[in-house]
C-alpha cells in the first residue's frame, strides 16, 4: 500500500513498535514511502509525530503541510541510497562557509558580520579541531584540507534520518557551521537561523523589506526550524 493516495481512505492512525524500529500503521497498514519502501523510523517520537500529521489529514493528502512524513520518505527513499554523495555535497559547504566571507563594505557590515560570526568559527576550532579561514569579498578561498576533512568526518557519522536534516539545515543557513551548530541541544535554532540572515536584515535595515522576499524568508526559516526539530526525532528512543 502507498501511503500517498489522493484522498483519506483510513479511519485509525497508530503509531507502533516493530523488531527493526517503529512504523505507522493506517487501519492496521502500515505507510510505505512514495517508493514504496517500508517507513521504518528511528524512534518514537518520529514515528508518533509522523502519526499526528497522518491523523490531522482532513480530506486530501498535502506532504508541503506533513514536514515530518516528509523527511523520513527522503531519508528512506532519497539519503539511504546515496548517503556518500549527500554527506559530500554537505561537507562541501564548509570551502566555502558563509561565515568565512565578510564584505568588503561598508565597514559597520564587516564589523557586524566579525562580531556575529567569528565566536562561531572559534566554536567550530575548539569542537571540531577545524579553524577555517576568513576573507573579504567573493573571491574564493581555499580552506585548510585537513580542517575540511575533519568537518566531513562529522557530516559522515550521521544516520540517513539525521543527514536529512542537516541537508536543509545547511543549504538553508548557507553553512556547514551553522548546520553543524543546530544539531546541538546548547543553541537556539531561531538564534542561529537570524546568524544566517545577517547580510539579507542589514540590507532591509538600510532599504526596507520586500514583501515578497520577506514572505520567503519567513518560509526559509519554517523550514529551518522544521529542520532541526526532524533531527531531535532522529535520536533513537532509549531502550
Amino acid at each position: 500500500m502507498s501511503g500517498w493516495k489522493a484522498k483519506r481512505f483510513w479511519k485509525e492512525v497508530a503509531a507502533v513498535e516493530t523488531e527493526d524500529g517503529y512504523t505507522v500503521l493506517l487501519d492496521s497498514r502500515p505507510v510505505r514511502t512514495p517508493a514504496k519502501a517500508a517507513l521504518l523510523l528511528p524512534s518514537r517520537a518520529m514515528a508518533e509525530a509522523i502519526a499526528a500529521e497522518w491523523d490531522a489529514v482532513e480530506d486530501a493528502i498535502d506532504p508541503r503541510v506533513m514536514p515530518v512524513t516528509r523527511r523520513a520518505n527522503a531519508a528512506i527513499d532519497k539519503v539511504a541510497v546515496q548517503f556518500d554523495e549527500v554527506a559530500r555535497l554537505i561537507a562541501e559547504y564548509g570551502g566555502s562557509d558563509l561565515l568565512c566571507y565578510r564584505a568588503e563594505g561598508p565597514e559597520a557590515l564587516a564589523a557586524a558580520q566579525a562580531s556575529a560570526w567569528d565566536p562561531w568559527l572559534d566554536w567550530a576550532f575548539d569542537t571540531y579541531g577545524a579553524r577555517l579561514i576568513v576573507t573579504r569579498g567573493v573571491v574564493p578561498v581555499i580552506q585548510p584540507p585537513d580542517c575540511l576533512s575533519r568537518l566531513a568526518a562529522e557530516v559522515r557519522a550521521t544516520s540517513p534520518f539525521q543527514l536529512a536534516a542537516l541537508y536543509d539545515l545547511v543549504g538553508l543557513s548557507g553553512s556547514l557551521i551553522l548546520g553543524l551548530a543546530a544539531t546541538r541541544d546548547e543553541f537556539d535554532a531561531d538564534s542561529l537561523w537570524t546568524l544566517s540572515r545577517l547580510d539579507e536584515n542589514w540590507q532591509i535595515a538600510q532599504w526596507g523589506e520586500d514583501e515578497e522576499a520577506s514572505a520567503n524568508a519567513a518560509r526559509k526559516r519554517m523550514d529551518f526550524l522544521q529542520a532541526r526539530h526532524f533531527w531531535e526525532l532522529s535520536r533513537p528512543s532509549p531502550e
